[in-house]
């Protein structure tokens, strides 16, 4: 049986990164849960979700220093996935990340893929395919 998996991640603005998640993820945010966040701490804590269940919840926690060295750890999206048009999804997805806050790092085409190196509003690094 598979454990569920929640993502947590450190951010100076937790309701903009999980905003700008929830258009790369095609997630939605996820309602505070009564009583679990104390009212006038919702700034706290934000969280996305996958409608359809089977993603991982990801959690935006506020921390208050910024992002300072490069991730150890980070996150590639299929955005081609099963697109007749593979590259062109990837790039109207890259597109539509940049609208949202994101920065284009580079793009790699080598034998092992093709992927575009973004950056999250914050600094974190990950790719798209």
């Amino acid at each position: 049986m598979a454990i569920p998996l929640q993502i947590t991640v450190d951010a100076r603005d937790p309701q903009r990164m999980a905003a700008f998640w929830a258009v790369a993820l095609g997630y939605v945010l996820q309602p505070p849960l009564p009583g679990y966040v104390p009212a006038g701490e919702l700034a706290q804590y934000t969280a996305v979700i996958d409608p359809s269940g089977m993603g991982p919840r990801v959690l935006f926690q506020r921390v208050p220093e910024s992002k300072v060295v490069k991730n150890r750890l980070h996150l590639d999206i299929n955005a081609g996935h099963g697109a007749v048009d593979r590259w062109g999804a990837v790039r109207r997805h890259a597109a539509q990340l940049v609208a949202a806050g994101a920065t284009v790092i580079g793009e790699v085409n080598e034998d092992a893929g093709h992927w575009i190196v973004l950056q999250d509003p914050e600094g974190n690094e990950f790719c798209l395919q």
